[in-house]
Protein backbone atom coordinates (compact mmCIF):
# COMPACT_ATOMS: atom_id res chain seq x y z
CA UNK A 1 0.00 0.00 0.00
CA UNK A 2 1.38 3.30 -0.78
CA UNK A 3 0.33 7.14 0.23
CA UNK A 4 -2.43 7.12 -2.16
CA UNK A 5 -4.10 4.23 -1.43
CA UNK A 6 -5.50 5.92 1.27
CA UNK A 7 -9.34 4.56 3.20
CA UNK A 8 -11.79 3.32 0.94
CA UNK A 9 -15.19 3.88 1.74
CA UNK A 10 -17.60 1.38 -0.26
CA UNK A 11 -21.51 1.21 -0.78
CA UNK A 12 -23.12 -1.43 -2.94
CA UNK A 13 -24.27 1.35 -5.46
CA UNK A 14 -23.38 4.63 -7.14
CA UNK A 15 -26.39 6.91 -5.34
CA UNK A 16 -25.29 5.39 -1.49
CA UNK A 17 -21.86 5.86 -2.37
CA UNK A 18 -22.53 9.63 -3.28
CA UNK A 19 -24.68 10.25 -0.64
CA UNK A 20 -21.84 8.72 1.27
CA UNK A 21 -19.31 11.38 -0.08
CA UNK A 22 -21.75 14.29 0.37
CA UNK A 23 -22.24 13.53 4.06
CA UNK A 24 -18.49 13.54 4.63
CA UNK A 25 -17.79 16.92 2.63
CA UNK A 26 -20.67 18.69 4.58
CA UNK A 27 -18.90 17.61 7.59
CA UNK A 28 -15.79 18.63 6.36
CA UNK A 29 -16.94 22.33 5.31
CA UNK A 30 -18.53 22.67 8.87
CA UNK A 31 -15.39 22.22 10.79
CA UNK A 32 -12.94 24.36 8.81
CA UNK A 33 -12.44 27.78 10.45
CA UNK A 34 -12.98 29.90 7.58
CA UNK A 35 -12.87 29.77 3.61
CA UNK A 36 -13.13 26.24 2.41
CA UNK A 37 -11.42 25.93 -0.87
CA UNK A 38 -12.78 23.06 -3.04
CA UNK A 39 -11.07 21.80 -6.23
CA UNK A 40 -13.74 20.42 -8.48
CA UNK A 41 -13.98 17.35 -11.00
CA UNK A 42 -15.67 16.54 -14.26
CA UNK A 43 -17.59 13.54 -15.36
CA UNK A 44 -20.72 11.78 -14.20
CA UNK A 45 -20.02 10.24 -11.11
CA UNK A 46 -19.49 13.94 -9.50
CA UNK A 47 -22.63 15.00 -10.99
CA UNK A 48 -24.50 12.60 -8.40
CA UNK A 49 -22.62 14.21 -5.31
CA UNK A 50 -23.58 18.37 -6.67
CA UNK A 51 -26.92 17.31 -6.91
CA UNK A 52 -27.15 16.15 -3.50
CA UNK A 53 -24.92 18.76 -2.30
CA UNK A 54 -28.01 21.48 -3.99
CA UNK A 55 -31.37 19.21 -2.97
CA UNK A 56 -30.96 16.86 0.26
CA UNK A 57 -27.53 18.85 2.22
CA UNK A 58 -28.33 22.50 0.35
CA UNK A 59 -29.44 23.93 4.16
CA UNK A 60 -26.12 22.45 5.94
CA UNK A 61 -23.88 24.27 3.58
CA UNK A 62 -22.62 27.62 4.33
CA UNK A 63 -22.56 28.17 0.64
CA UNK A 64 -20.82 31.57 1.20
CA UNK A 65 -17.61 30.27 2.19
CA UNK A 66 -17.12 27.77 -0.34
CA UNK A 67 -14.53 29.40 -2.85
CA UNK A 68 -14.09 26.50 -6.02
CA UNK A 69 -11.54 25.83 -8.38
CA UNK A 70 -11.28 22.78 -11.15
CA UNK A 71 -9.06 19.94 -11.52
CA UNK A 72 -9.37 20.14 -14.97
CA UNK A 73 -10.26 21.09 -18.20
CA UNK A 74 -11.42 20.48 -21.90
CA UNK A 75 -10.46 23.25 -24.38
CA UNK A 76 -13.77 24.17 -25.05
CA UNK A 77 -15.95 26.56 -24.55
CA UNK A 78 -17.50 27.05 -21.28
CA UNK A 79 -20.65 26.56 -22.73
CA UNK A 80 -19.78 22.93 -24.76
CA UNK A 81 -21.36 19.86 -23.61
CA UNK A 82 -17.73 18.70 -22.69
CA UNK A 83 -17.09 21.46 -20.11
CA UNK A 84 -16.61 20.41 -16.82
CA UNK A 85 -17.28 23.65 -15.99
CA UNK A 86 -20.32 23.94 -17.45
CA UNK A 87 -21.55 20.71 -15.90
CA UNK A 88 -20.60 22.00 -12.63
CA UNK A 89 -22.53 25.41 -13.34
CA UNK A 90 -25.61 23.49 -14.61
CA UNK A 91 -25.34 21.05 -11.41
CA UNK A 92 -24.24 23.39 -8.71
CA UNK A 93 -23.53 26.93 -9.16
CA UNK A 94 -27.14 27.57 -11.04
CA UNK A 95 -28.81 26.17 -7.75
CA UNK A 96 -26.69 27.88 -4.54
CA UNK A 97 -25.72 31.40 -4.00
CA UNK A 98 -21.71 31.44 -3.88
CA UNK A 99 -20.39 34.93 -4.55
CA UNK A 100 -18.74 34.87 -8.11
CA UNK A 101 -15.63 36.06 -6.82
CA UNK A 102 -14.82 32.84 -5.42
CA UNK A 103 -15.51 31.00 -8.43
CA UNK A 104 -12.25 30.28 -10.72
CA UNK A 105 -13.10 28.23 -13.40
CA UNK A 106 -10.37 27.68 -15.56
CA UNK A 107 -9.67 29.39 -18.76
CA UNK A 108 -9.99 28.06 -22.41
CA UNK A 109 -10.25 31.36 -24.35
CA UNK A 110 -6.73 31.20 -25.84
CA UNK A 111 -3.44 29.10 -26.38
CA UNK A 112 -3.26 25.93 -23.98
CA UNK A 113 -0.35 26.68 -22.47
CA UNK A 114 -1.28 30.74 -22.40
CA UNK A 115 -4.55 29.69 -20.30
CA UNK A 116 -2.75 27.33 -18.14
CA UNK A 117 -0.04 29.88 -17.13
CA UNK A 118 -2.94 32.38 -16.50
CA UNK A 119 -4.73 29.85 -14.22
CA UNK A 120 -1.76 29.17 -12.41
CA UNK A 121 -1.37 32.74 -11.64
CA UNK A 122 -4.62 32.96 -10.07
CA UNK A 123 -4.12 30.03 -7.80
CA UNK A 124 -0.53 31.99 -6.74
CA UNK A 125 -2.59 34.73 -5.97
CA UNK A 126 -5.34 33.17 -4.01
CA UNK A 127 -2.31 30.76 -2.09
CA UNK A 128 -0.21 33.90 -1.37
CA UNK A 129 3.15 32.82 -2.58
CA UNK A 130 5.43 31.38 -5.36
CA UNK A 131 5.91 27.92 -4.04
CA UNK A 132 4.23 25.05 -2.09
CA UNK A 133 4.60 25.00 1.79
CA UNK A 134 3.56 21.82 2.99
CA UNK A 135 2.17 23.02 6.04
CA UNK A 136 -0.22 25.10 4.49
CA UNK A 137 -2.14 23.24 1.67
CA UNK A 138 -3.42 25.35 -1.41
CA UNK A 139 -6.85 23.43 -1.26
CA UNK A 140 -8.74 22.04 1.67
CA UNK A 141 -10.35 19.03 -0.48
CA UNK A 142 -9.64 18.05 -3.58
CA UNK A 143 -12.32 16.09 -5.64
CA UNK A 144 -10.86 13.17 -8.61
CA UNK A 145 -12.02 10.70 -11.12
CA UNK A 146 -9.85 8.09 -12.19
CA UNK A 147 -10.20 6.39 -15.56
CA UNK A 148 -9.87 2.65 -17.03
CA UNK A 149 -6.58 3.72 -18.12
CA UNK A 150 -5.43 5.16 -14.46
CA UNK A 151 -5.89 8.74 -15.28
CA UNK A 152 -6.88 11.31 -12.90
CA UNK A 153 -7.58 15.27 -13.45
CA UNK A 154 -5.84 15.20 -17.19
CA UNK A 155 -2.56 13.44 -16.15
CA UNK A 156 -2.70 11.15 -19.11
CA UNK A 157 -0.90 8.68 -19.39
CA UNK A 158 2.27 8.79 -21.79
CA UNK A 159 1.74 12.49 -21.43
CA UNK A 160 4.86 14.97 -20.53
CA UNK A 161 3.11 16.33 -17.67
CA UNK A 162 3.30 13.40 -15.89
CA UNK A 163 7.39 14.76 -15.63
CA UNK A 164 6.19 18.33 -14.74
CA UNK A 165 6.91 19.25 -11.01
CA UNK A 166 7.79 22.83 -11.09
CA UNK A 167 4.31 24.58 -12.93
CA UNK A 168 0.96 24.22 -10.92
CA UNK A 169 -1.08 23.95 -14.20
CA UNK A 170 -0.06 22.48 -18.02
CA UNK A 171 -1.37 21.78 -21.30
CA UNK A 172 -1.59 18.39 -22.53
CA UNK A 173 -1.74 18.23 -26.07
CA UNK A 174 -2.22 15.23 -27.09
CA UNK A 175 -3.26 12.11 -25.74
CA UNK A 176 -7.23 12.95 -26.32
CA UNK A 177 -9.51 14.13 -28.76
CA UNK A 178 -9.28 17.68 -28.00
CA UNK A 179 -6.15 19.63 -26.16
CA UNK A 180 -6.74 19.64 -21.97
CA UNK A 181 -5.36 22.20 -18.90
CA UNK A 182 -5.09 20.46 -15.70
CA UNK A 183 -3.62 21.01 -12.21
CA UNK A 184 -0.28 19.20 -11.86
CA UNK A 185 0.97 16.52 -9.19
CA UNK A 186 2.42 19.04 -6.89
CA UNK A 187 -1.02 21.09 -7.48
CA UNK A 188 -2.55 18.41 -6.26
CA UNK A 189 -0.70 17.00 -4.07
CA UNK A 190 -1.41 20.26 -2.09
CA UNK A 191 -4.38 19.27 -0.44
CA UNK A 192 -5.70 18.63 2.79
CA UNK A 193 -7.40 15.56 1.51
CA UNK A 194 -7.74 13.91 -1.88
CA UNK A 195 -11.07 12.31 -2.27
CA UNK A 196 -11.32 9.80 -5.45
CA UNK A 197 -14.73 9.34 -6.27
CA UNK A 198 -15.04 6.32 -8.64
CA UNK A 199 -17.85 3.89 -9.93
CA UNK A 200 -18.44 0.84 -12.47
CA UNK A 201 -16.83 -2.07 -12.92
CA UNK A 202 -15.02 -1.09 -15.80
CA UNK A 203 -12.92 1.24 -13.00
CA UNK A 204 -11.85 -1.89 -10.45
CA UNK A 205 -8.59 -2.59 -12.42
CA UNK A 206 -7.34 0.91 -12.00
CA UNK A 207 -8.06 1.04 -8.40
CA UNK A 208 -6.84 -1.97 -7.32
CA UNK A 209 -3.54 -1.24 -9.30
CA UNK A 210 -3.33 2.68 -8.14
CA UNK A 211 -4.28 1.53 -4.63
CA UNK A 212 -1.34 -0.60 -4.62
CA UNK A 213 1.26 1.88 -6.10
CA UNK A 214 1.57 0.40 -10.15
CA UNK A 215 3.66 3.34 -11.21
CA UNK A 216 2.50 2.54 -14.55
CA UNK A 217 -0.71 4.47 -13.51
CA UNK A 218 -0.55 8.24 -13.50
CA UNK A 219 -2.80 7.87 -10.05
CA UNK A 220 -0.61 6.04 -8.36
CA UNK A 221 2.01 8.42 -8.47
CA UNK A 222 0.34 11.43 -6.51
CA UNK A 223 1.78 11.76 -3.14
CA UNK A 224 -0.55 13.46 -1.35
CA UNK A 225 0.33 15.43 1.40
CA UNK A 226 -2.78 14.95 3.43
CA UNK A 227 -5.26 12.29 3.47
CA UNK A 228 -6.68 10.30 0.99
CA UNK A 229 -9.65 8.98 0.77
CA UNK A 230 -11.88 6.74 -1.67
CA UNK A 231 -15.53 6.76 -2.54
CA UNK A 232 -16.21 3.28 -4.45
CA UNK A 233 -19.33 1.33 -5.59
CA UNK A 234 -18.92 -2.18 -4.69
CA UNK A 235 -18.29 -2.58 -8.60
CA UNK A 236 -15.46 -0.37 -8.65
CA UNK A 237 -14.19 -1.77 -5.51
CA UNK A 238 -14.60 -5.61 -6.72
Amino acid sequence: MTDVAGRAVVEPDPDTMAHDAAEWLVERIAAAPARFRLALSGGSTPRLLYRLLTTAFRQRIDWSRLELFWGDERCVPHDHPDSNYRMAREELLARVDIPPAQIHPIPTDGDPDDCARRYEAVLKSVYGAGSFDPARPLFDVMLLGLGGDGHTASLIPGQPVLDERSRWVAPVMKGRDEPRITLTYPAIESSRAVVFLVTGADKHDAVSRTREGDQALPAARLQPQGETLWFLDSAAAG
